[in-house]
């Protein structure tokens, strides 16, 4: 049996390894338990363990294990809440486990062709926004949707979100084109905007741009970069991730070594910069990126901790505001630095700490859809229940799911902080 979660190891897609090394962290998951409420994962573990094979984890089917490890979608929280965790002798990660079994499944053909296809974000993006009204428009219909559905596996009645029709990368050449940065900037970052800012909430990206020229930050935006990989992990395609890794890795770089700092606006993305390029790739290049990555919330609170956040909000105020807490900002262990700008307008800010069981594409897909919607069951009773003025979530797919649910939109805490500026959501 090898302790590894490195994909390098020689024995990382061994299927007869991998099983026994679930079954020694299982058999610690029964006896701690402290995670029995955060996933299906844990629920069904553990209600096999007590009610199919009488406390005997080696019993555990093949099938049992596939159960546990579909039904991870990799929020990510176990971690934080295990006290075993490395440098723990125990070495317990939960999810790189899972994802460690995903890997194998792909290597034994179980990985649908679907998967492969979510994964290619980048390709969908850059052809979406080509003909953005028309694949919206045509991912409305219930013939296209049922189509979706059987060919790449997305659930037909799921809300998805649209595309639009001028890139992130588009509006920030023409605004940089239109006004240059000055000399009187306080400092300059390098901007990771996400696939989701890219191509479907370029609005979340002008709205960072703009409240971070508005506080004297200058942005810049590396060419080339690529989708953070996360999509290649849930289809179990290391090779596939480690190559997107190394390439993001070696464009931020330079400009990290050059004293920037890397911002990122979703917290899955900035989650995997953080954690996983530098757990994949194993490079001093990779913990240099990974260092000086931040939220882009985190990074704001640090201006204000040292003084240089303009305070000043003369613009659109909010009395209260909803904010979803989403579980890769959480996993981050940052505290909630979205949540205290908010609360820098005026707000008062009512913290929602509950998953929307997306994960990318998992609660997306039609064999999750029924789960994923109970797991997410608490965020919308919460959200419905609320009687804040505005709803708020640094995530976009769990903004999707939360409007799917409830009927309400959230929009990004970056775009609540440039209305407080007075910034016009439609300027240049």
């Amino acid at each position: 049996m090898t302790t590894t979660y490195d994909p390098k190891h020689d024995a990382y897609l061994d299927a007869g390894d991998a099983r026994v090394e679930r079954e020694r962290v299982f058999e610690l998951c029964q006896g701690c338990r402290l995670c029995w409420n955060l996933c299906p994962s844990f629920r069904s573990l553990f209600d096999l363990i007590d009610g199919v094979v009488d406390g005997d984890v080696a019993a555990l089917s093949a099938e049992h294990h596939d159960r546990i490890v579909g039904e991870c979608y990799q929020c990510k929280l176990c971690a934080v809440k295990c006290p075993y965790v490395p440098p723990h002798e125990w070495q317990l990660d939960f999810p790189r486990l899972m994802l460690r079994s995903l890997a194998v499944q792909r290597r034994e053909g179980k990985v649908s062709r679907g998967a492969d296809v979510l994964a290619r974000t980048d390709l969908q993006g850059k052809v979406a926004t080509a003909v953005a009204p028309v694949v919206n428009r045509i991912t409305r219909l219930p013939v296209a949707r049922d189509v979706m559905q059987r060919v790449v596996g997305i659930g037909k009645d799921r809300l998805l979100p649209s595309f639009a029709t001028t890139r992130f990368s588009s509006w920030f050449a023409k605004h940089r084109d239109a006004t240059p940065p000055d000399g009187a900037s306080t400092g300059r970052v390098a901007l990771f905007p996400t696939c989701l800012v890219e191509y479907q909430t370029p609005e979340v990206g002008r709205a960072l741009v703009h409240v971070y020229e508005h506080n004297g930050v200058v942005c810049e935006l590396p060419e080339g970069q690529v989708c953070c990989g996360m999509p290649w992990l849930d289809a179990g395609d290391v090779e596939r991730f480690v190559a997107g890794a190394r390439h993001n890795v070696g464009v931020l770089a330079p400009l990290v070594d050059a004293g920037m700092k890397v911002v990122v606006p979703q917290p899955t993305c900035a989650y995997v910069l953080k954690r996983e390029y530098p757990e994949y790739l194993g490079t001093d290049e990779a913990q240099r990126v990974a260092a000086a990555t931040r939220d882009a919330h985190q990074h704001l609170m640090e201006l204000h901790h040292d003084g240089r956040l303009d305070t000043e909000f003369t613009g659109a105020c909010y009395d209260t505001i909803s904010w979803h807490a989403a579980c890769h900002s959480r996993a981050q262990q940052m505290g909630a630095p979205a949540r205290d700008l908010l609360a820098l307008t005026g707000a008062r800010v009512e913290t929602v700490e509950r998953c929307s069981a997306i994960d990318g594409t998992w609660g997306l897909r039609a064999e999750n859809v029924e789960l994923a919607r109970k797991v997410a069951a608490p965020l919308f009773d919460a959200v419905a229940r609320s009687g804040s003025q505005l709803v708020t979530g640094d995530c976009h797919l769990a903004n999707t799911a939360i409007e799917e649910a409830t009927g309400r939109r959230p929009v990004h805490p970056l775009q609540v902080l440039a209305r407080a500026y007075g910034i016009e959501e439609g300027t240049p």
